[in-house]
C-alpha cells in the first residue's frame, strides 16, 4: 500500500516512487520535525516541500531569494491545479495587500513564495499571524550563513517570523553547504530538538571534472566540442564575452547562442527555450543563466572564466550530466586568470567611504528625502545612473551588492513582469461609468470577457491579445487603461523588464549610514579564502579533483574518482588499470595500519612491483593525504 506522500506524488507528478531519502526528508517533516536537507544534485528540492505540504492543512510558506524560480513554482503549480502566491520586487503594496488577503481567506491557496526581504515587512507580519501555516521550507539555505556563498542578512529574519508561528515545522535546503555552514544553518533558523539533517554525498560519479591551464581558451573549446558530443554551456564573466564566444563558435559551425541578465524578456525566452529543445547546442552565458533550468541531458559545462567560490563552482559545474550518463565539467584558465580572480575578489569589496558615496548617489537619483521610507521598488536604469553620477561600474555594482548584504538595499536583476489589471470599484460603480463614458465601456467590456477575476485579485493581461480581441490599435488601448486608471476605476501596471531597487530602511545620510565594518573586514577576508580555494583546485595537478571538491564540502575519501583529468594522468603515469593501482593502494595501507616503515623498508613488501610504478603510487598517496611522513622520515597511515 503506498504511503500518503507516494499517493501524492502520483497524483500530482507522476511518479510511482522516489529515491529513500527523498521519502525520509518527507515523512520527517510531516512528522512535524525540522529537517536541513542538503542535495548536492539540486534534484527533488521542490518535491521535499512540495509533497508534505499538500498533505498538511493550510498553507506552506516558502522563502526563496530567485524571482525567477518563484514565479516559474508559480506557474508550474497551476498547471497541476494547485493554487499558489508569490511576492516580490515590483509588485505594488494593493498588489501586495490582496495577495496575502488570498492566503489568510482563501483556504485553496496551498503555497506563498517571497523572498526574505518581504518576511520583516508590517504587511507580512500583520497577515502571517492571521494565516494557517502547515509547513515553513527554505530554498537556497546556505544564504542564511556569513560562512557561505551569497550570504543575504534578510535571511536572519526567519527565525522572527517562526516565534509567531511556534508549532510549523521547518524545512531548509540547500545544494552547497560546508560543514559549518550546515551547523550556522540550524543555529540561525533555530531548529528545535529532535531535528533531522539528511546529507546526499557531492560525489557525482557520471562526471568527470577537468581543469587546463591555455593560453587559447579557445581552441580548447573547439577541441572538447568536437571530442564530446551533446549540449554544452559555458559559463563567462561579463556579457561582451558572452556574444563573441557564442558568435565565434558560429564561425566554426557549431549551433550556439548567448545569455545574459542585459537581454529583454523576450530574448532569455527565446534563447532557453531553443536550447532546452535541442535547437541550438551550446549556449554561452553569465551566471544569470542555469537557476531551476534542469535539462538532464547537459554533456559538458566548460568555465572559461574562474567562478568566485568552489560552492558556485560545484552549483554550476552541476547541471552537466544530471541523467546519471557520462558528462564533462572542465575548466580553462590561464596565468591571468589566477591574479585576476584574486584582484577582482578585492575589488568586490570596496572601502567604505565608496559604499556611502554610492548610496548617497542612488537616494539622489530617486530623490528620497532623509526619513522617508519608500515601500514600493523603482525602475532602475544603471546606464543613466552611471552617466549621471560618474562612479565606475565595478565600484556601484559591488558597493550596491554590499548594501543589500547589510539589509539597506534590494537589487533584483532584469526581469520580466507582464501588465497587471485589478478594478478597484464594485460592479453599480463600474456599471454606471461605463453608462457615462461610451469610448471606455468596450475596453471595460473586452476586458470582463477576455479575463476573469479582475474584481477580486490583480490579473495578468496582454495588451496585444486584448487589442486584437477588440480590434483596436494598442496604443489606443493603453491609452484607455492609463485612462481609466486615473479615474480610479482600475489599477493599471504596465509590464516590466528592468531591474527593481528597493530601500528596505528608511533612508540614512551618508555619513549616518551604520555599515557593519566589521563585517566588511570579515566578508573580505572568507571572499578570499574562497576564491584561494578556486586557485587550488584548478592549479592542483596531482589530486583528484573529486576528493578536492568532497574535502571542501566535508566530505572525506580516499577513494579517488579515476576520471577527473588527474586520475587519468596518474593513471597513465603509473601504467597500469585504475583497478591494480587502487589494488596497490589498498597493499600500502594495509602494511602501515599497524606502524610506520621506512620507504626502503615499504619495497622489500612488493618485490613483484616495478620500483618506480611503487614510487609514483606512494607519491600519488603522498600528494592525496592518504598516508603521509612522521617526524622520523617514516611513512604513516594518516
Amino acid at each position: 500500500m503506498p504511503t500518503l506522500p507516494q499517493q501524492i506524488l502520483k497524483k500530482y507528478w507522476g511518479y510511482d516512487s522516489f529515491r529513500a531519502m527523498q521519502e525520509e526528508i518527507i515523512n520527517c517533516v510531516l512528522e512535524k520535525n525540522d529537517t536541513l536537507a542538503l542535495l548536492p544534485t539540486g534534484g527533488g528540492k521542490s518535491i521535499c516541500f512540495q509533497v508534505p505540504a499538500m498533505a498538511l492543512e493550510g498553507v506552506c510558506i516558502v522563502v526563496t531569494p530567485l524571482i525567477a524560480l518563484m514565479k516559474d513554482q508559480v506557474f508550474q503549480l497551476g498547471k497541476r491545479g494547485i493554487s499558489a502566491k508569490a511576492i516580490y520586487s515590483g509588485m505594488s503594496k494593493r498588489e501586495i495587500d490582496i495577495a496575502l488577503d488570498n492566503c489568510v481567506y482563501n483556504k485553496n491557496i496551498k503555497f506563498l513564495y517571497l523572498s526574505p526581504e518581504r518576511l520583516k515587512t508590517d504587511l507580512f507580519q500583520q497577515r502571517v499571524a492571521k494565516m494557517n501555516v502547515s509547513l515553513l521550507a527554505i530554498d537556497e539555505a546556505h544564504c542564511i550563513s556569513q560562512w557561505g556563498y551569497n550570504f543575504r542578512p534578510a535571511y536572519l529574519e526567519i527565525a522572527a517570523i517562526r516565534e509567531k508561528i511556534p508549532n510549523v515545522p521547518c524545512i531548509a535546503l540547500t545544494a552547497t553547504a560546508t560543514l559549518q555552514v550546515r551547523q550556522d544553518i540550524q543555529d540561525k533558523l533555530d531548529f528545535r530538538e529532535g531535528s533531522e539533517v539528511f546529507t546526499k554525498s557531492f560525489s557525482r560519479e557520471n562526471l568527470s571534472y577537468s581543469a587546463f591551464l591555455k593560453e587559447n581558451k579557445n581552441q580548447k573549446i573547439l577541441q572538447i566540442l568536437n571530442n564530446v558530443k551533446g549540449t554544452g554551456i559555458i559559463y563567462v564573466r561579463n556579457r561582451k564575452q558572452c556574444k563573441d564566444i557564442a558568435l565565434w563558435l558560429r564561425q566554426q559551425k557549431i549551433s550556439a547562442d548567448f545569455y545574459h541578465a542585459g537581454l529583454t524578456h523576450a530574448q532569455r525566452n527565446h534563447v532557453q527555450e531553443s536550447w532546452i529543445d535541442g535547437k541550438i547546442r551550446v549556449i554561452a552565458a553569465t551566471n544569470a543563466f542555469g537557476m531551476g533550468i534542469d535539462k538532464p541531458d547537459v554533456r559538458t559545462v566548460i568555465h572559461i572564466d574562474l567562478p568566485d567560490s568552489l560552492e558556485a563552482y560545484y552549483q554550476e559545474a552541476g547541471r552537466a550530466g544530471r541523467d546519471e550518463k557520462k558528462a564533462y565539467a572542465i575548466s580553462i584558465f590561464d596565468k591571468g586568470d589566477l591574479i585576476n580572480l584574486e584582484k577582482k575578489t578585492k575589488q568586490a569589496h570596496p572601502e567604505p567611504k565608496i559604499i556611502r558615496k554610492v548610496y548617497q548617489a542612488l537616494a539622489n537619483y530617486f530623490k528620497i528625502a532623509v526619513g522617508s521610507f519608500p515601500m514600493e521598488s523603482f525602475d532602475f536604469d544603471m546606464s543613466e545612473f552611471f552617466r549621471r553620477f560618474s562612479i565606475p561600474y565595478i565600484e556601484t555594482y559591488n558597493s550596491i551588492k554590499i548594501l543589500e548584504e547589510q539589509g539597506f538595499l534590494q537589487l533584483s536583476e532584469s526581469f520580466y513582469t507582464p501588465s497587471k489589471v485589478w478594478i478597484k470599484v464594485d460592479n453599480a460603480t463600474l456599471y454606471n461609468f461605463q453608462i457615462v463614458n461610451p469610448k471606455s465601456d468596450t475596453v471595460i467590456k473586452g476586458l470582463l470577457r477576455a479575463y476573469g477575476g479582475a474584481f477580486q485579485q490583480f490579473i495578468s493581461i496582454s495588451e496585444q491579445q486584448l487589442s486584437r480581441f477588440l480590434k483596436m490599435q494598442k496604443m489606443e488601448l493603453v491609452a484607455q487603461l492609463n485612462y481609466l486608471a486615473q479615474q480610479n476605476i482600475l489599477d493599471y501596471q504596465p509590464q516590466k523588464d528592468v531591474p527593481q531597487l528597493s530601500f528596505l530602511t528608511a533612508r540614512y545620510t551618508a555619513n549616518d549610514l551604520p555599515l557593519d565594518l566589521e563585517l566588511l573586514k570579515t566578508r573580505k577576508k572568507e571572499a578570499l579564502q574562497k576564491a584561494f580555494s578556486v586557485i587550488n583546485y584548478v592549479s592542483n595537478d596531482m589530486r583528484c579533483r573529486t576528493q578536492i571538491l568532497l574535502h571542501y564540502f566535508g566530505e572525506k575519501t580516499n577513494e579517488i574518482c579515476g576520471v577527473c583529468d588527474t586520475c587519468i594522468k596518474n593513471k597513465k603515469a603509473l601504467g597500469f588499470s585504475n583497478k591494480n593501482n587502487k589494488d596497490l593502494k589498498n597493499q600500502v595501507l594495509e602494511k602501515l595500519s599497524s606502524n610506520s616503515i621506512p620507504v626502503h623498508q615499504l619495497t622489500t613488501h612488493f618485490i613483484s612491483i616495478d620500483a618506480k610504478i611503487l614510487g609514483k603510487a606512494i607519491q600519488e598517496m603522498v600528494a592525496v593525504g592518504m598516508i603521509g611522513y612522521d617526524k622520523m622520515g617514516n611513512l604513516v597511515k594518516k
